[in-house]
């Protein structure tokens, strides 16, 4: 069984499911437990200086922009996760996904961002995607995701509503030709 962490699931034009539809997302963990990832196309109407006031974090630092918060995922709507570049063992608590990319849940990286002392390549997500065991290879045997592998700067250079055909670029696939339903033979 190949696991497809770091990996991006494009979603196909025949996801059923609302809140996944045009989705990216960047699988952070995938294993024989199941699989967690975040969408990394959906911005809110939350910018992060907002996100910072709503959870008493003062804006030490004056902020070249003003990011996005995106919405992560359908799963725990109430928790942030900071998909960003750094070394390892940077903050409290870190999944170190690649060695130049992690996903931090603690408080401390909100601190650092807003003192203009934390990482500068990130994104802010609220929420995740969550899959139990076999049910995201199960989706994936229904052809409701094409998979590629991550690409950091369509992860953090690339504007939200261009990162869904950047990563399919990579496959060499125009979203925009694929029919929603697959022919029979």
């Amino acid at each position: 069984m190949e696991f497809l962490r770091d990996h991006f699931l494009i979603a196909m034009p025949n996801m059923c499911d609302p809140r996944f539809s045009q989705t990216l997302t960047y699988l952070c963990e995938h294993n024989a437990q199941g699989a967690m990832g975040l969408v990394v196309n959906r911005p809110l109407q939350l910018s992060l200086s907002t996100l910072l006031e709503q959870v008493a974090i003062p804006l030490s630092a004056t902020m070249a922009t003003d990011p996005p918060v995106y919405a992560g995922g359908p799963v725990q709507t109430d928790h942030g996760f900071i998909l960003h570049r750094s070394p390892p063992d940077t903050f409290a608590a870190t999944l170190q996904v690649t060695d130049e990319i992690g996903v931090t849940t603690s408080q401390d990286i909100l601190q650092a961002l807003a003192k203009g002392e934390g990482p500068a390549e990130f994104l802010v997500a609220i929420g995740y995607a969550g899959w139990g065991p076999g049910q995201l290879e199960k989706e994936l045997a229904e052809n409701a995701w094409l998979t590629v592998g991550a690409d950091p700067n369509t992860l953090f250079r690339v504007p939200a509503a261009a990162r869904l055909q950047a990563a399919a670029d990579h496959l060499g696939v125009n979203l925009q030709l694929l029919a929603p339903e697959g022919g029979r033979a």
